[in-house]
């Protein structure tokens, strides 16, 4: 049987994590959920160690300070090579992506190497964003996507699939950026690399409980990687692959 990990890094989330935590793990046996925990001041490793009492498919890996989404990845992904996981999800822990989605990406892995839960392959499916954020994401993306030249229609969605190969294919021990920019630089990876990538549509919905983690920094940095990325297609497409 397969095995899947469902990363999910988090900093103050105690109002969400036990209830996305076994939300998630209700929707098929192949799931294990691994918490990346920033040092939260709220008991969010608390609760998670509460719960890998009662369960052994629930690990943690609790970090000393909050290091950021990227860096929470690159970890989380090491860790499924290391531990050999058949595929990895990345997920919000706030509910904004929908755990009931989960299974309609494991049906595309045979074909796919990368499933995107995209807000904007059917239009635009936002709830509970003001208008001035849904342009912002909508024409960054575009801005993204133009730029890159990856044919991806939300290059920064944070709901994701990816197959061990394309794991096993993009050098993450090069990715130095965070947010935005890191979910933009890891389509580009596997779009370089060569695999079949798919998007999907979602709802994403605005949390309901706790705060957002975005700040303007994440986003000049996502502004700026976009056109490193440019440059480096025209240098080496291939800088990011193994």
């Amino acid at each position: 049987m397969k095995r899947g990990l469902v990363i999910i890094p988090t900093y103050n989330e105690a109002e969400n994590i036990e209830r996305i935590i076994k939300a998630i793990l209700s929707q098929s046996e192949l799931f294990e959920i691994l918490i990346i925990d920033d040092n939260s001041s709220d008991n969010t490793s608390g609760i998670v160690e509460n719960l890998m009492k009662e369960n052994k498919k629930i690990h943690i890996i609790k970090r000393p300070k909050k290091l950021g989404l990227g860096t929470a990845y690159v970890t989380g992904f090491t860790y499924a090579l290391e531990h050999n996981y058949d595929f990895v999800f990345e997920m919000d822990a706030d509910f904004s992506h929908d755990p009931n989605d989960l299974p309609r990406f494991i049906e595309l892995l045979d074909k796919y190497d990368l499933i995107i839960g995209s807000r904007y392959v059917n239009g635009v499916s936002v709830v509970n964003w003001p208008m001035k954020r849904l342009l912002l994401s909508f024409f960054a993306c575009l801005f993204a996507r133009i730029v890159t030249g990856v044919p991806v229609k939300d290059l920064t969605s944070g709901f994701k699939c990816y197959s061990r190969r394309a794991l096993e294919k993009v050098n993450w021990q090069k990715f130095k950026v965070d947010g935005y920019g890191f979910q933009i630089q890891s389509v580009y990876g596997v779009f370089h690399a060569g695999l079949p990538i798919k998007e999907i549509p979602i709802i994403f919905v605005e949390r309901r409980a706790g705060t957002s983690k975005m700040s303007k920094r994440i986003i000049w940095e996502a502004f700026w990687l976009v056109w490193k990325l440019r440059l480096m297609s025209w240098i080496n497409k291939k800088w990011l692959c193994k």
